[in-house]
This record gives structure tokens, C-alpha cells and sequence, in this order.
């Protein structure tokens, strides 16, 4: 490949500045080209919205980092969804290369929830978090991060959902660097990734035709 591997981090930003920072850091430092709301450096346009420029980016990027935080978002469009998790959802959709990582009060939240009876987002969607609560600021937060987990599907159809638990920056960091320091490993193994959605999407017109 020609150009730098191009990695979209989510547009996770409240709360986690000094974390988004130090990831930009490492990422660019390695070789990246970052795509980052925080910095600034997603491409945007004035003919669009900031949710489409986002999704936009999501489906051009070649890797995706999803960042899971107690902290919903703000930016909610008529769906009910934030950004972010569309965001999330586009990359899971689109089958991109992707790594997640998942603050510890979302993780203990959801074992909580369902060690209180409420397994599935529907029973959660009963409940009502006070206002100004401060261990998740809102249910849909742990409904995020069972998509990256992709619990909804059986366990042996679940590629590509591994969410890493993080409680300190130091935690993610460390992730990062042990999944993005190998540049030349990354772009052979994204290089693999394409040839094996060419060859399955071939498949499948055969068995269409």
C-alpha cells in the first residue's frame, strides 16, 4: 500500500482528553494516519452533518478503534443513538478491522444490571437513571457495548468482538501499542482481511447466479 493505513478512533471525547491524546500520539508515532473528532483531523465537509462526515469517515478508514466510556454522548440524533455508537455500529456493519476497548464501570454496570434481572435491553429500557448519575450516564451505554460484543448472536458467530476492559489510561495504552506497534504485521494482516471478504463476496454471487 501506497498511503498510510488510515485508523478512525470514535468520537468518544467528554472525559477521556488526556487518553484521546496520548492515542493520537502512539498512533501517529507508529505510522498511522489518525482520524480523530478530538483533534480535529476527521474530513469533513459543509454539504454534510457532523453524523455523516463521522459515518463517512467510518466507511473510508482502513482500522476503526471504538473507546467505550461511562459518558453516552451528547450528540443523541432522532434515532436515540449517539454518534458514537453509530459509529460503532457502521464499523461492526461494514466488517471493518476494528479493536475495542471498554471502561471498567460500563463492564461492572452491565453485571450488575443483569445480577438485578435485567439481562436484555428491553427489560433495561424500563429503567431511569437519576439525574446527574455518575457510574454510567445513561443504560444505553452497556446496550453499546453488547453490540461491540455482539451479544445478541451465538457465541461460534462472533467474529470480531473482542472489547478490551480497561480501568486506567495506562491499561489502554498499553493495548494500543500491543496492537498497533507492528505497522508492516498490521498491513499484511489488513491485506489478508480484503482478499477474504473479495473471496467470500465472490462466493456468494456465485451462489446467487
Amino acid at each position: 500500500m501506497s498511503k498510510k493505513l488510515t485508523v478512525m478512533v470514535s468520537s468518544t471525547v467528554y472525559g477521556v482528553e488526556e487518553l484521546l491524546d496520548r492515542i493520537y500520539s502512539l498512533l501517529t508515532a507508529f505510522g498511522y494516519e489518525v482520524w480523530m473528532s478530538h483533534k480535529g483531523t476527521v474530513p469533513v465537509s459543509s454539504n454534510e452533518t457532523a453524523f455523516e462526515s463521522c459515518l463517512k469517515a467510518v466507511e473510508k478508514c482502513n482500522l476503526f478503534i471504538g473507546i467505550i466510556t461511562p459518558q453516552y454522548g451528547s450528540g443523541v440524533d432522532q434515532t436515540g443513538l449517539s454518534i458514537t455508537h453509530k459509529e460503532m455500529k457502521k464499523a461492526i456493519e461494514l466488517n471493518k478491522p476494528r479493536w475495542f476497548l471498554a471502561h471498567d464501570q460500563v463492564v461492572f454496570a452491565r453485571r450488575l444490571l443483569i445480577d438485578l434481572g435485567y439481562k436484555t435491553r428491553e427489560q433495561r429500557s424500563e429503567l431511569n437513571l437519576r439525574k446527574g448519575a455518575s457510574s454510567i450516564s445513561s443504560i444505553k451505554v452497556v446496550d453499546l457495548y453488547e453490540d461491540a460484543t455482539m451479544e445478541q448472536l451465538p457465541l461460534d458467530d462472533r467474529q470480531g468482538n473482542w472489547v478490551q476492559k480497561f480501568d486506567r489510561d495506562d491499561d489502554a495504552n498499553l493495548f494500543v501499542v500491543a496492537q498497533f506497534s507492528r505497522y508492516q504485521d498490521l498491513e499484511q494482516r489488513l491485506t489478508e482481511h480484503f482478499q477474504n471478504v473479495s473471496q467470500v463476496s465472490a462466493s456468494v454471487g456465485v451462489i446467487h447466479e
